[in-house]
């Protein structure tokens, strides 16, 4: 430790760009509930006074009052710095007035704390000061983190505290062949394993798509604008307007316009979906006589609520990385604000569906059980405990999604455009071809937005269920090895559920996925902006896929089965149930009850054993704002069934022939010509 003060330190250091500073300390909001609050402290609540937060860097502290920083946004993830940094160790400084002790603790991979310094700052004749501690990284190789706790004899002020580098960002060696890209003129460079990049300048192009939530868009605009320190790192901020409903129109974006000046782009295009969105961004932020020269393409969503520090770690994290890579930020949940979606995804190699990376869970409450609680909560559908020790495991993820995800210039350069998947998978696939290019990805605990809830969604039987199963076959023949037995024995037990559950719609449009994927690779562009109006079409044909503002426009239902929505848990009772459910689906539906439901269900009870032995019922949407009217039909399901096994077969036949094809047609799908081709149609016909 060294502590120092200073009287000429007037201003928080937190206001100005320091390009060692690896995260600042930041502060709730003003108003923010208890819950959220616990993202950024850990505060006494028999204490009579509270933090008060001056700033979103700067605090207020009664005398008296103990205050820790082991949260997610402010502990400091030491094992993700051990393993992919050039960084030996981190330095917390704390400026300060007042009569204070800070004491630093670390953790292990089982969640256990150790201390490992502290002492009370000096402080010159005003009270204020400045404090130093620098805490090696050796002992994080598969986990921990590194923390501060506060106590304060005095009333105390913080007026700033941060993560810092001991060193300036280094040379970034490369550990397989890379191109590099002149931005001015194009001119590319091959480079090989073991050359190096030079460090890279601290500046982003953000790239955030947007369609048909204008809102939406000007309020992350606005939040990016709201932070100088952020803003002071961007070069430029491209926006892709695929709607109908334009941010333009928007109260604020006059503002937020006129702040961003040249450096806000925003192209108009048709609805290309999150991949040619995306794409778009690249394309841009590439492009010799438009783009820009950012070392790093920042991609956010546009639905999201932003926590700004997080982009400047995203910054720091891309800039230290030892080789270049992919930095994900994590997903937060924007409805229950302190539950974090996960620590990081993988795709399961049997059965290629995405899935939680081993010593994962999704949905974590922090504010229930913050890092510091290291006992079992609960248990797991597949029967695994669970508990907080593991969110001090450093977890190793294929991919992160892109609601926040930062991409270095070279990857772009080296590895090409997104895949024209419209939406889902695109960010998967990336991350996979990344890898494979020397490129890996880490989702970076503190590095976080809020992004609404996927329970809060029916995208796995709406019309995006299309893209699930179609871009998921791709990518698999992509990068799938071996046998593709577990992925249709996957898509079998998808589609008898869904056949079980009367969501009739998803099996047809997964049915026309599995044909589009049989066409092969040559038509992916081609159907790029046609694929959701022709699906959106075929799914009005279900009455599955018709919402209906409320079930009280529907008659009263009349009742189902005894027991209906009972869960089967043990084994006997599954095979019962199953027993109910085949005999009912093999028999012909009562008409009466397509006009009649027989009972109305929230989405959670709308399962296999309940809709399976009903002729129809209603079934609220996952956002609840309405319901579908689900109608059992045993020729459509036989029919639709029937079809499926018969693409299904297809599909496992012809698996060798579509990897081949697909692997062959990823350089044109993913070059910039090809999708200059979409962006730009008549320059490229000049």
């Amino acid at each position: 430790m060294s502590a120092t003060s200073d009287n000429s330190v007037n201003s928080s250091t937190s206001d100005t760009f320091d390009p060692r500073r690896l995260a600042r300390v930041i502060l709730p909001k003003r108003g923010e509930p208890r819950d959220v609050r616990s993202l950024y402290i850990v505060e006494d609540e028999s204490a009579p006074g509270r933090v008060t937060a001056l700033s979103r860097t700067s605090a207020s502290i009664p005398a008296g009052t103990e205050v820790s920083f082991e949260t997610y946004f402010n502990a400091f993830p030491a094992s993700y710095w051990r393993r992919w940094s050039q960084l030996g160790e981190v330095q917390l400084r704390i400026e300060l007035t007042g009569d204070a002790r800070i004491d630093i603790y670390r953790s292990k991979i089982d969640g256990s704390r150790i201390a490992v310094t502290g002492g009370v700052v000096e402080t010159d004749d005003s009270g204020r000061g400045t404090a130093e501690f620098t805490v090696s990284l050796a002992p994080f190789e598969d986990g921990g983190w590194i923390w501060f706790d506060l106590t304060c004899e005095s009333e105390t002020t913080v007026h700033a505290a941060g993560w810092y580098a001991t060193v300036d960002a280094g040379e970034q060696t490369l550990v397989a062949d890379a191109v590099v890209t002149d931005p001015g003129t194009g001119e590319k460079t091959t480079l090989h394993a073991g050359d190096t990049l030079p460090a890279r300048e601290p500046r982003i192009t953000i790239g955030i798509p947007t369609f048909n939530r204008p809102a939406d868009a000007v309020a992350a605009l606005e939040a990016l604008s709201s932070d100088p320190v952020v803003d002071s790192v961007v070069d430029a901020l491209i926006m892709p307007d695929q709607g109908t409903k334009h941010p333009a129109d928007e109260p604020g974006f006059a503002a937020v316009e006129a702040f961003y000046g040249e450096r806000l782009r925003m192209p108009v295009q048709g609805n290309l979906g999150g991949s040619g969105g995306y794409s778009r961004i690249m394309y841009e932020a590439r492009h010799p006589e438009r783009g820009t020269d950012s070392p790093f393409i920042l991609y956010m969503d546009d639905d999201i609520a932003i926590e700004p520090d997080s982009v400047l770690r995203a910054l720091a994290a891309a800039r230290y990385a030892s080789s270049p890579m992919l930095i994900g930020g994590q997903m937060l949940n924007l409805q229950e604000r302190s539950h974090l979606h996960t620590m990081g995804e993988i795709i399961d190699r049997g059965s290629f569906m995405w899935t939680g990376a081993p010593h994962t869970h999704y949905d974590h409450d922090f504010y229930r059980h913050p890092l510091s609680d290291r006992g079992e909560y609960g248990v797991t559908p597949s029967g695994e405990r669970i508990d907080s020790k593991d969110l001090h495991r450093r977890i190793d993820a294929d991919y992160n999604g892109w609601w926040m995800c930062m991409i270095p210039r070279v990857v772009a350069d080296t590895i090409g455009q997104p895949l024209p998947l419209f939406i889902k998978w695109d960010d998967g696939e990336y991350g996979l071809r990344a890898r494979d290019h020397g490129f890996p990805t880490a989702s970076w605990p503190g590095i976080a937005i809020w992004h609404m809830a996927w329970s809060d969604k029916d995208d796995a039987i709406d019309w995006q269920a299309y893209f699930h199963l179609r871009n998921r076959l791709i990518v698999a023949a992509l990068q799938h090895e071996g046998s593709p037995n577990g992925i249709i024995a996957s898509m079998a037990k998808a589609t008898t559920k869904h056949l079980m559950c009367l969501e009739y719609s998803t099996v047809a449009i997964q049915n026309e996925a599995m044909k589009d994927f049989l066409a092969g690779p040559d038509h992916l562009f081609e159907i790029l902006g046609t694929a959701l109006p022709r699906i959106s079409a075929l799914r009005k044909n279900f009455p599955d896929a018709v919402v209906v503002p409320s079930a009280s426009q529907l008659p009263p239902a009349d009742g189902g089965p005894a027991r209906l929505t009972e869960i089967p848990l043990t084994p006997l009772k599954k095979i019962t149930t199953l027993v109910k459910v085949l005999r009912n689906n093999l028999r012909p539906a009562d008409p009466h009850h397509h006009e009649v439901p027989q009972v109305n269900l929230p989405p959670i009870e709308a399962r296999w054993f309940s809709m399976g032995r009903v002729d129809g019922a209603t079934v609220t949407t996952a956002d609840g704002r309405g319901v579908v009217f689900r109608k059992r039909d045993r020729d459509k399901a036989k029919e639709l069934a029937t079809e499926s096994v018969r693409l299904q077969k297809e599909v496992l036949t012809r698996f060798d022939e579509m990897r081949q094809r697909y692997r062959v047609a990823l350089p044109e799908l993913t070059s910039t010509e090809a999708w200059g081709r979409i962006f730009e149609p008549e320059s490229v016909g000049e």
